[in-house]
């Protein structure tokens, strides 16, 4: 794993490396970056990434698991998307931490107490989705959720349907932290395509097993890795320690489904 542990420095070579991996691939399309900031309902400032090929292209929203940031869980993960064509928007929710290279969560930092629980942060997927339609992204968005990041994200997707695209959920939490909003009731009212992914060792879990029980039952797309980690790690080789192309290989066949 990588050592870095200055977020300024490391972030340099996150920038570095979303360039090389771009001059890479001659079909690239170039993005303009730019970090932003939005209010929630609820007047927490939410700090993200966005990077904008054009703002008729589809576009991904990602949101991270706990105790991480948007910059260090997709660190390796936006390249490849932006090498596909797509816009993306990555957020640091307002719960979260240093998980993945030491990178901080910028909206935790700028809270001057933070008491919020998993289920508090919803109002940050609304807003980061909100950002986008009230600056004129009207492409196709698609809802890309890592753990309790994932359940927030199923629930976005049954309350703004008309919004969104399609949307993935990789391990998205099923435990007593988001008991009171468990991902599990929004299956049955999502109507637009969606897929949950888990690696084989989280289906050792009987609430993993009735998870994907209920999204078939609702005709939702179950993927499990074979190799694979938690969440949107799944498709980080050094994190998996194995083979990861089957893994990018469904999801990339997914979205590119979405893809302007």
């Amino acid at each position: 794993m990588n050592n870095i542990q200055n977020p300024s420095l490391h972030f340099f070579f996150f920038i570095l490396l979303s360039f090389i991996t771009s001059a890479q691939n001659e079909n690239t399309n170039q993005a303009d970056y730019k970090e932003i900031t939005f209010q929630t309902i609820d007047s927490i400032t939410v700090y993200g990434d966005l990077y904008t090929i054009n703002k008729e292209t589809t576009t991904i929203l990602l949101f991270h698991q706990g105790g991480a940031n948007a910059r260090g869980e997709f660190e390796t993960i936006i390249p490849k998307l932006l090498n596909e064509g797509f816009n993306i928007l990555a957020i640091d929710l307002r719960v979260g931490g240093s998980s993945f290279y030491g990178d901080s969560n910028r909206t935790v930092d700028n809270l001057q107490s933070n008491n919020y629980k998993y289920c508090d942060a919803y109002p940050d997927l609304e807003a980061a989705l909100d950002y986008l339609i009230s600056n004129k992204f009207t492409s196709k968005k698609i809802l890309w959720g890592s753990s309790f990041g994932g359940a927030l994200a199923l629930q976005l997707a049954s309350k703004r349907s008309k919004n969104i695209t399609a949307i993935l959920a990789f391990s998205p939490s099923t435990g007593n932290a988001v008991i009171a909003c468990h991902p599990n009731p929004y299956l049955e009212t999502i109507t637009v395509p969606a897929i949950i992914l888990r690696p084989k060792s989280e289906m050792e879990r009987e609430s993993s097993v009735t998870q994907f029980e209920i999204a078939k039952k609702y005709n939702l797309q179950t993927y499990i890795a074979t190799y694979g980690v938690h969440a949107s790690s799944m498709l980080v080789e050094e994190r998996v320690k194995n083979d990861v192309s089957e893994n990018w290989k469904v999801v990339l066949e997914f979205i590119n489904k979405f893809k302007n």
